[in-house]
């Protein structure tokens, strides 16, 4: 849970507005510098390009989990993504670390489309309905609580970069799985990677009774679909795919798999940010891409490797809303308050939440590389 009753002093606050984007660069820079060893600044890729230039590493949600599970020695973790993945942070670290977010209203939309009661009301009606097992699979984006819920049933965390080991594994342990909360993450992975027809998925929506599916089906349902998504991912439409190939043949068209059903189907290529990032980058000079993933992302691979052409594939693409909250300032002032123990925002998941979200978490860590 974040300190929001924490409050910075006035001072802290004056003249940044009148700060150039040179003079908060080098006092970030400084106390970067300042704090050592002691500290660790992990960025997801989705942030903006000033905050990025900091990161001492950078990935996706599942590289940030891994890398600060093995990391030693630090006092202070900046998390420069969102709330949950900060979660996540303070709960694979060890109690003498202290995570901190930037921004202490930097969320998720999909993952606040779980609702702990709604999540809990759910597994109660599954578990008096299916004969077999059913074992909770919950995304990297989803609150503390809900990570808490799967590790007790015996359920497991994972990425867009491990979905299909996570379901494999599932699978092993029992007849149904049920899938939060994004609905595209797992129905594209039970097609399209374990081949499960979309006949044996229904959809669970919390506001519905039984989810607004009757008895039956859901008794024949291999996966049970959480009715959430990606607000930014849900921008990519199966007919800009088309497009795309209008203008250019040649096009190779890479994608989310939090992108719907018929933008994935179309795509020549899917995977998480780290996958989109490292197929690029392998991609011969020349190589015409469009991209179906959040802006900043696609701007920054553009920049980084200019003897290749990359869009977006949207006209209509976004930044992630709050993703895009983490701002430099918000960032220069994290790390200058540190030594005064000005704490923005400190990051702490209670022991009743954070022991049953570490066991789906390890489980995660523990699966096979994909």
């Amino acid at each position: 849970m974040s300190s929001s009753n924490l409050q910075l002093p006035i001072e802290a606050h004056a003249n940044v507005t009148d700060l150039t984007p040179e003079e908060i660069a080098a006092r970030t820079a400084a106390a970067r510098k300042a704090l050592g060893s002691d500290g660790l600044l992990l960025v997801h890729h989705y942030q903006r390009g000033p905050v990025v230039r900091f990161a001492d590493k950078t990935g996706d949600s599942f590289g940030l989990a891994r890398y600060a599970a093995a990391s030693e020695g630090v006092r202070w973790v900046v998390f420069c993504g969102v709330h949950f993945m900060a979660e996540t942070a303070d709960i694979l670290t060890g109690d003498d670390v202290t995570v901190l977010l930037p921004d202490r209203n930097a969320g998720c939309s999909m993952a606040d489309m779980a609702d702990i009661d709604q999540v809990e009301e759910c597994w109660e009606q599954l578990a008096g309905i299916c004969a077999g097992r059913v074992v909770p699979v919950t995304y990297m984006n989803s609150s503390a609580a809900i990570k808490a819920l799967t590790g007790a049933q015996g359920g497991v965390v994972c990425t867009s970069s491990n979905a299909k080991r996570a379901l494999e594994w599932a699978f092993s342990q029992g007849e149904t799985v049920l899938f939060l909360p994004d609905q595209h993450l797992g129905r594209n992975t039970a097609f399209f990677q374990l081949g499960i027809p979309l006949e044996q998925m229904v959809l669970w929506d919390p506001f519905q009774p039984l989810g607004g599916n009757s008895p039956e089906a859901i008794r024949k349902a291999r996966v049970v679909l959480w009715k959430g998504h990606c607000s930014v991912h849900m921008n990519f439409r199966p007919q800009h795919v088309d497009q795309a190939r209008e203008r250019n043949p040649q096009v190779r068209v890479i994608v989310h798999p939090e992108c719907e059903f018929d933008v994935v189907k179309k795509a020549d290529a899917v995977g998480s940010t780290d996958f989109i990032v490292k197929t690029i980058a392998a991609s011969p000079p020349g190589t015409a891409w469009v991209v179906g993933t959040e802006h900043n992302l696609v701007g920054r691979l553009a920049e980084t490797y200019p003897d290749k052409t990359i869009q977006t594939l949207s006209p209509f693409a976004c930044q992630c809303a709050t993703m895009y909250r983490i701002d430099p300032v918000d960032l220069m002032r994290t790390l200058e308050g540190i030594p005064r123990g000005d704490l923005r925002w400190p990051i702490r998941v209670p022991a009743a939440v954070a022991d049953p979200a570490r066991l789906a978490l390890e489980r995660m860590l523990a699966l096979p590389p994909a």
